[in-house]
């Protein structure tokens, strides 16, 4: 999967972003994963100031910092997946939110994309100099749970969310100096 790279959000990928977001409302989906809410968004500038806030705790709806990635495949452009890394977390997010969330584009899932992109936020988050980083899913987000786990993801706890329903939290150990 080294066709893949994380792109921080521009202008320039303003067209196949939009096509990204389109994607998913035809599949009948109402969150992308990963995005900063970006299917909520019909003009894309709007979203990307969004995403340009979030990226300083004092400027963030998050309360946290946070960078946005889009998935890029070399070969052809495409953004298969968005990944948040959030720099931090705060109460919500160590309760059910985590330190990175990721989509991968639905005609695109099944792949391998997912685990490649997680791969590659995980060095980020390494750059970062983060310890390790918690990740949560849905309980019955197989895929999901599979994604972290191939990424070394350790389960540490699952149980019923008031906000989420039933959820999985887990955590990857990053060991510097990889």
């Amino acid at each position: 999967m080294t066709d893949l790279y994380l792109a921080e959000p521009t202008m320039d990928l303003e067209a196949e972003a939009m096509a990204y977001r389109a994607e998913y409302l035809a599949h009948g989906e109402t969150h992308i994963n990963g995005s900063l809410g970006l299917i909520r968004y019909d003009r894309y500038s709007e979203w990307l100031h969004e995403v340009q806030l979030a990226q300083r705790e004092e400027t963030s709806r998050l309360g946290v910092a946070a960078t946005t990635y889009f998935t890029v495949r070399r070969s052809d452009g495409r953004i298969v997946g968005t990944v948040q890394l959030r720099h931090t977390l705060n109460d919500d997010l160590r309760r059910r939110g985590g330190h990175i969330g990721y989509g991968i584009r639905p005609s695109e899932r099944g792949k391998g994309y997912g685990t490649a992109q997680l791969a590659l936020v995980l060095e980020k988050a390494r750059e970062l100099g983060l310890p390790r980083v918690m990740i949560s899913c849905d309980r019955d987000n197989l895929a999901s749970a599979r994604v972290a786990e191939k990424n070394g993801a350790r389960l540490e706890w699952e149980g019923y969310d008031e906000e989420d329903g039933w959820i999985r939290i887990y955590w990857i150990e990053l060991p510097q100096g990889r």
